[in-house]
């Protein structure tokens, strides 16, 4: 049952954010982090779904295409996107290239703007934080979805979201330190809390 691994700096980190450069930056600067703003929120969610069947390491690699594709995540901006704008995406070599997903990602910016008279993106996702999260210790531990999970999903589907299953909201949950699953022992575990870089 693997817990943190030591570096080559002497670090501990979670196995997964250990070896690779650009998954080690992800993880010691960003993940598990709280994000401001609707555009934060809304680019989170976004490259959430487009990441399902995918490694986050692609779409960390593609995220510089992402933003200008969608227009740094501008929910006004993306929610004007009409068929030309998905002709344009669905060519760009940059992005991942799903019909299905690019659709959602300019419903859910269209949904992100309807939601402003409802408290907005930030606030609901964030009235879904288990009032109790006991960090794993090792990966046996770590979980895919969670009653509040499956619950922010279903608030999402019935403000008019898509792509936004259990497992897909419990990676958002845990990528913006709504949850602190960094590993007991690992160098980042509490910083959700604190909101340290």
């Amino acid at each position: 049952m693997p817990g943190p691994l030591v570096g080559d700096d002497g670090v501990a980190r979670c196995p997964w954010g250990d070896a690779d450069p650009v998954m080690r930056a992800y993880h010691d600067a960003e993940w598990g982090l709280p994000v401001s703003g609707e555009a934060g929120h809304l680019e989170r969610l976004t490259l959430e779904a487009f990441q399902s069947g995918l490694s986050w390491r692609t779409i960390l690699l593609k995220r510089p295409a992402f933003r200008t594709a969608f227009a740094d995540f501008d929910p006004d901006r993306v929610a004007a996107y009409d068929e030309h704008d998905v002709v344009r995406l669905m060519a760009d070599v940059g992005i991942v290239r799903n019909l299905a997903k690019v659709n959602a990602a300019i419903t859910n910016a269209r949904a992100t703007v309807a939601l402003r008279e409802h408290g907005g993106l930030a606030a609901l996702i964030a009235s879904h934080r288990p009032a109790h999260h006991r960090s794993p210790a090792t990966t046996e531990e770590l979980r895919s979805k969670t009653d509040e999970s499956l619950a922010l999903s279903k608030a999402l589907k019935r403000a008019g979201f898509a792509f936004v299953g259990p497992t897909t909201m419990y990676a958002l949950m845990e990528a913006i330190g709504i949850v602190d699953d960094h590993l007991e022992g690992c160098h980042r575990h509490g910083s959700a809390a604190s909101g340290t870089t």
